[in-house]
């Protein structure tokens, strides 16, 4: 009987410690690939939708500068030696009613890097350049030359700000 049970345990050790064996050397591999789709991407943002100039004697205030100012933030995911430009254009000249002042009366200075000083235009004027991707913050502050030939009214127009990558 001692030599069935020995036996018995002998072959139920050989057997554990096969498996054992076995399942430690049984290991299997596989790759997982990780993808990330990464697209050229510009975003705009405007500290205020609108600015005020305030009346004004022409012989005292020439020209109206803003206390206010509009802080614009430009962010650019592009390649490295990829442009990026702001661009500003105005709808039109100042109007109240059939009234003008004309757009170019209405220039800029800045601050920030890559921010460019400018004059309204009907047509696109540069306001900023870059190369390559960041987020780049600046201010634009504003002037009206005065003139005592405008006619008494509340005069507005739209500027149209573009960002863009090249």
């Amino acid at each position: 009987m001692r030599k069935v049970l020995f036996t018995v345990f002998v072959v139920a050790l050989a057997w554990c410690a096969g498996t054992t064996i076995a399942s430690a050397q049984a290991t299997t591999n596989q790759t997982l690939t990780i993808n990330a789709t990464v697209s050229a991407r510009v975003t705009l943002t405007l500290s205020v939708a609108a600015v005020t100039f305030g009346d004004a004697d022409p012989d005292v205030t020439n020209p109206i500068v803003l206390t206010d100012v509009l802080t614009i933030t430009a962010k650019a995911r592009v390649g490295a030696a990829q442009g990026v430009t702001l661009t500003a254009a105005a709808a039109g000249p100042l109007t109240s009613g059939s009234d003008t002042i004309p757009i170019g009366n209405v220039s800029w200075t800045c601050s920030g890097a890559g921010y460019v000083p400018g004059t309204m235009n009907t047509v696109a004027q540069a306001a900023g350049s870059w190369t390559g991707p960041g987020s780049y913050a600046g201010v634009h502050s504003f002037s009206l030359v005065n003139n005592w030939s405008y006619a008494p009214g509340n005069y507005s127009t739209t500027v149209l700000y573009t960002l863009s990558a090249a």
